[in-house]
């Protein structure tokens, strides 16, 4: 497989799909949505000899979570597409304008990256998603899914680039790397010439190994490491509704609440509620030496719990003295992915938003809602634990770069 040509098409693509309309990559988000409709069938069947695959290979159960194509997972799939292109089009936005004295007129405005290469494990909607954020902002995308789920994706790619040539567009706005060699992507990774960003998801292993082995700049994050701090005026009930939605809504995604913190004064009412709707739930609980004082019955959490991303059914419990204690926890074994207090004394909800250094930063509400979706940003690509250039979830406006535009009549320096 010639990855560079893959690459150089890409780069081509993405010239043509930046004088695109915001209308014509509308319509092929669209006719992409009905694509995946007519092939739900066929989709089914690959996503079925990839599970039965991944069974015969000893993929864990959370692995085989994220690889399976429910119901549920294929109308979001749908969804999203649909929902992105509804979206209004990133590309184009006057991100600031002014007129100089010398009636220079000057603008800054968004406009797309180019290509951008995404490098994923499990989970065929991150295939439909990576497609639809980066047509939506004007991208290129090539894309190359984990081994596990190569059969859902060919099918996947295959009607999303009918339809973006059905649409008008270029057939490689959208491209695969049909290859299980792991020899492929560090040659995708020297690519520099013509991908612009590349984007890892999946494990600690594999966002290390892309970002030590490329020149490309790199969107990522290592753990979603998420807390919630139970305050000492929480509302008892709504923190533990909170909570194990927090948790259990998706055990084995990157916003799922890994460490909760309970304030010692709540601690004795809290605890033995979320206990139980935790054990209803089928969740493991870890307690710190506090925590087994109210719940004696609690597996002892160690050192390493605080720092453990489980993607599993598995919970750390830690009693705190307050919210220094709280902020302190979360400064020394957060991620910086997404944290949240439940309370109802407005300082003390300030104060945390305050010195919380995370993507994400909630007030009595679940982890789980930090995804993109439901902060009105459709679908997205990711969720970055960076500072620059983009934070929290990457969506189509976090794909835009910005060119300055000067307009004058005849300006001279």
């Amino acid at each position: 497989m010639e990855i560079e040509q893959i690459a150089k098409r890409g780069r081509e693509a993405a010239r043509i799909l930046a004088a695109a309309s915001g209308t014509a990559r509308a319509k092929a988000l669209n006719a992409m949505a009905d694509c995946l409709i007519s092939c739900k069938d066929e989709l089914y069947e690959a996503n079925r000899q990839d599970l039965e695959a991944g069974r015969a290979a000893g993929l864990s159960e959370a692995f085989q979570k994220r690889l399976a194509v429910t119901d549920k997972i294929f109308d979001y799939m749908v969804k999203r597409l649909r929902e992105a292109a509804a979206l209004p089009d990133p590309v184009g936005r006057v991100l600031e304008g002014r007129t100089m004295p010398s009636g220079l007129q000057v603008s800054r405005v968004a406009v797309p990256i180019g290509v951008v290469a995404i490098i994923y494990e499990a989970r065929p909607n991150v295939t439909t998603d990576a497609a639809a954020v980066a047509l939506k902002s004007g991208n290129a995308v090539i894309l190359k899914g984990g081994s596990e789920s190569i059969r859902s994706n060919r099918v996947l790619v295959a009607a999303m680039r009918k339809a973006i040539v059905a649409a008008g567009l270029p057939e490689d706005t959208v491209q695969f790397i049909d290859s299980t060699d792991h020899a492929v992507v560090n040659e995708l990774l020297k690519q520099d010439r013509y991908i612009d960003v590349v984007i890892p998801r999946g494990g600690k292993g594999l966002i290390k190994a892309v970002s030590e082995n490329t020149r490309i700049p790199v969107l990522k994050h290592y753990d979603g490491i998420c807390h919630q701090y139970v305050a000492a005026d929480a509302d008892i009930d709504m923190a533990v509704a909170v909570v194990v939605n927090s948790k259990t809504e998706r055990v084995e995604v990157c916003n799922a609440l890994e460490t909760l913190l309970v304030d010692e004064k709540i601690a004795v009412a809290f605890l033995p509620k979320v206990r139980d709707a935790f054990a209803a739930k089928g969740v493991e609980i870890r307690g710190c030496e506090k925590t087994r004082k109210i719940l004696p019955e609690v597996v002892a959490a160690t050192e390493d719990d605080w720092d453990t991303e489980y993607l599993a059914p598995i919970i750390s419990i830690r009693v705190v003295d307050g919210l220094d204690e709280a902020v302190a926890h979360i400064a020394a074994h957060g991620s910086g992915h997404t944290d949240g207090i439940i309370t109802n004394n407005l300082q003390e909800s300030q104060a945390f938003v305050a010195r919380v250094d995370s993507a994400s930063v909630l007030v009595n509400a679940s982890t789980r809602l930090s995804g993109g979706g439901d902060y009105g940003m459709g679908a997205v690509v990711g969720i970055s634990t960076d500072k620059l250039h983009a934070r929290g979830p990457v969506g189509p406006n976090e794909l835009c770069s910005y060119k300055w535009v000067a307009i004058g009549n005849g300006h001279l320096r």
